[in-house]
Order: structure tokens, then C-alpha cells, then sequence
């Protein structure tokens, strides 16, 4: 990122905002690419994103050109909280609303009531320098999060200080990026509403387990695109809208009866029948063709349940209005829309290594040796690879987004 490329006006933030304002829901794509326009307006080398949440700063997202480059790894979905207090810059950034700026971290006067943490630097070898760090607002002006830039790079790629044009520029970007920030947390909001209410029926269907599943998907549809060749700007669309639109995928069964979301052993072959019928009920909740998220949390609804070998269901149908609805012949292949093959794995594999009533989680090692032994049967061996090359992004993920509790009972077909 040279330090020559720094915009001469507010044009070139005017064109970052709007594309940030398409990305709708608060997840790593999201915070990846506030993360990435701030670091590119300032030229920095580094920085992370705190969330205020339940009274504490979480450590949301974080990026570091010089240790990771582009390579999707764990740290992505690293969690650990700060106290909402003074002590730490962020915590005093979060706390008084004033944006710091400090020339280097490591000689900061002992009279100022925050110091750095330097736990970081001391396990990955890197050297932080330079820092800004600056509140993101909500309009209201309540503190939803705290940005932080680190290290500014000069021509021949030394850390330098920030300018007061750096703290302008950004000054403005976090102005519209707490308004982002604002917005997408009412859409999760809204979607976790959704779940809840699912829950309501089948309390398995969690907002732990959706936000697994979709953390999964969109980790998983990351990898297979850069494996493919798929531009980035095409993965980072569809990182977004696969990342949402997998977390619907199984709102279908509110319109199943109690009697068998809630059956308290295994399910006789007319019950899983009936259950079948989940993925239909979900896939017509979402009706706009000329809506993107629609049309994908459709997709994913309709076939997550479909197999790459043919013996999945709901198979293919005319039309999914009709009634009644005739189940068809299971797709295969790549008659399966790809969302729905990643959703397929993503869902199987959170199921595998959760516990539930009836069994106690698969290990790791017999959860992906299960998997690896489905590639070509009951899943896409080509999503099957792209899963298995970011294994520790997927535990990372598992271990960030935990159940409170136990969920109940899932259904099963008895043999």
C-alpha cells in the first residue's frame, strides 16, 4: 500500500461509502472490508475492529498484510474482550468518544491513563508502531465499536507516523462507517428475530447454529472462488449474500406440526416424509426474483438437503406453488446450485461435532474423516477441498459462536 496513493479529495471516500453500503449484514465481510478501504485510505500495514457488546469491547476482526497477506486464516474469527474502562486505548477510545493518536505505542508517557497491550507483538514477532484509533458512531452518536489503524507505510515500507490529513480522512470514513456498522446490526437484528422464532418451534434452529452455518458457508464459498478464479469483487458479493442467506436455511420447519419437530425419539418413514416438506415451506418464504438475497436463501432453502450422488431430497419440482407439491427425483451434481452444495457440508458438519440429546459430538478427526469419505456421495468434492484447506478457520469459527446451552432434540428417521 504506498503512501503516494493517498486521495487529494473526499471523491474517492464518496465512492468507498457507497460500496460499503451494499454490504448489509454485520459479518467478517463486512468488517473485512471496513478493515481494508481504512487501511488503503491511510496506507497502513495493519488493524482491527472492536464491537461494543454486552457491556465490553470485543475483538471483532483484524487484518496484518505483513504477517497473514490474503490468506483467509483463523485470526479472522479470533474472539477475546476488552473491559469497557479507560486502562486500554480502545477502552478509553470507546469510553470518551475521543480518537487517539500515538506516534509509537511502546512510548507512551505512564501520566495517560491507557496503555498498549503488547501481548500480540510478542507471539507473532511483529513490531506496532504508529496507531490511530477512532469511535464508530451510530447517529444517534452512541459508540457501537472503535477502529484502529496501525502503521502507515512509507515509500521504502517503514512504518511512519500518522498525519493530521490521515486523521481527517478517517475521521470522515468512520463517520459513515459507524452509520454501516449501525445499520447492518439491525439486520441482525432482524434475522436473529427470525431464528428465535424458528427456535420457538424446533429449538435446535439457534442463533448459534445459524450463525455457525453461515459463517461456515461464507468461509467455504471463500475458498472455493479464489480456488476457481472468481474475481473479488464477485467474492465479495456473494461471500455476503451467501453468509445471511445460509442462516434461513432451514425456516421452512415453523411450518412443520409439533408432533414431529418435537417427537422425543426417532421419526417413522411417513413423519420424515412430512419433514421433507421443510425445505419447500422455507423456500417459498422468499418469493422476489429480483431480489438477490431472496433468490439465494431460496436456492439454499429449497436444496440443502439435496445430495451430489441424487439420493437427496426434495428432488426436482415444477413448481413449489403447486398443491399438493409431489416430491421428484433427487438433483445431482450440478444440477444442485452451488450455495446449496456448501450449505449442504457447512450444515452436516455443525450437526456432526454439536451434541444433542440422542449423541454426544463427533471428535474433529471423525468428523472430517466422515466428510472425506462423502466427497462424490453426498457432497461436492470440490466444496469437500475447499473445507478441508481452511480447517482452522472452520474451528475458529465453531469455537466463536458457542450455545448457551445444550439444544434439545434433532429429528431423526429410524432405521
Amino acid at each position: 500500500m504506498a503512501r503516494n496513493h493517498k486521495p487529494e479529495d473526499f471523491h474517492e471516500l464518496l465512492g468507498i461509502m457507497e460500496e460499503l453500503h451494499h454490504l448489509k449484514d454485520l459479518d467478517a465481510a463486512l468488517l473485512d472490508a471496513l478493515l481494508l478501504q481504512a487501511r488503503r485510505l491511510t496506507s497502513a500495514d495493519a488493524g482491527s475492529i472492536y464491537l461494543v457488546e454486552d457491556n465490553a469491547l470485543n475483538f471483532s476482526f483484524l487484518h496484518n498484510e505483513t504477517l497473514f497477506s490474503s490468506a483467509r486464516t483463523k485470526h479472522l474469527y479470533t474472539s477475546h474482550t476488552l473491559s469497557l474502562d479507560s486502562q486500554s486505548i480502545a477502552g478509553y477510545v470507546a469510553c470518551t468518544g475521543k480518537t487517539v493518536v500515538i506516534d509509537d505505542v511502546y512510548e507512551i508517557p505512564r501520566s495517560l491513563p491507557y496503555s498498549f497491550n503488547h501481548f500480540f507483538d510478542d507471539v507473532s514477532g511483529y513490531r506496532t508502531k504508529s496507531l490511530l484509533a477512532i469511535p464508530l458512531k451510530t447517529t444517534r452518536g452512541k459508540i457501537v465499536g472503535v477502529l484502529q489503524i496501525i502503521n502507515p507505510l512509507g515509500k521504502d515500507g517503514e512504518s511512519i507516523p500518522f498525519t493530521e490529513r490521515d486523521r481527517m480522512v478517517l475521521g470522515y470514513f468512520a463517520d459513515n462507517a459507524g452509520i454501516t456498522v449501525e445499520r447492518a446490526l439491525r439486520t441482525r437484528e432482524m434475522i436473529l428475530r427470525m431464528i428465535k422464532m424458528c427456535e420457538l418451534r424446533d429449538p435446535q434452529e439457534t442463533g448459534a447454529h445459524a450463525n455457525r452455518v453461515g459463517a461456515f458457508a461464507a468461509e467455504i464459498y471463500h475458498q472455493w472462488a479464489f480456488s476457481n478464479g472468481i474475481s473479488e469483487p464477485e467474492i465479495k458479493k456473494n461471500r455476503d449474500l451467501i453468509r445471511t442467506a445460509a442462516m434461513f436455511h432451514d425456516l421452512g420447519k415453523i411450518a412443520i406440526s409439533d408432533l414431529i419437530l418435537k417427537k422425543p425419539g426417532g421419526l417413522e418413514q411417513d413423519e420424515f416424509t412430512i419433514m421433507k416438506y421443510h425445505t419447500i415451506y422455507g423456500a417459498r418464504l422468499f418469493e422476489n426474483p429480483n431480489s438477490e438475497m431472496d433468490v439465494m436463501s431460496g436456492e439454499i432453502a429449497l436444496n440443502h438437503h439435496e445430495r451430489w450422488d441424487g439420493n437427496g431430497y426434495p428432488g426436482k419440482i415444477a413448481d413449489i406453488f403447486a398443491d399438493p407439491v409431489q416430491l421428484g427425483r433427487g438433483k445431482q451434481a450440478e444440477e444442485i446450485p452451488l450455495s446449496a452444495r456448501i450449505v449442504a457440508l457447512a450444515d452436516v458438519y455443525d450437526a456432526l461435532v454439536s451434541k444433542r440429546v440422542y449423541k454426544e459430538a463427533l471428535s474433529e478427526e471423525e468428523a472430517l474423516a466422515f466428510i472425506r469419505e462423502q466427497a462424490g456421495k453426498q457432497f461436492d468434492p470440490e466444496v469437500v477441498a475447499a473445507f478441508l484447506s481452511i480447517r482452522e478457520v472452520i474451528v475458529a469459527i465453531k469455537n466463536r459462536y458457542q450455545e448457551d446451552s445444550t439444544p434439545p432434540l434433532r429429528y431423526r428417521i429410524t432405521s
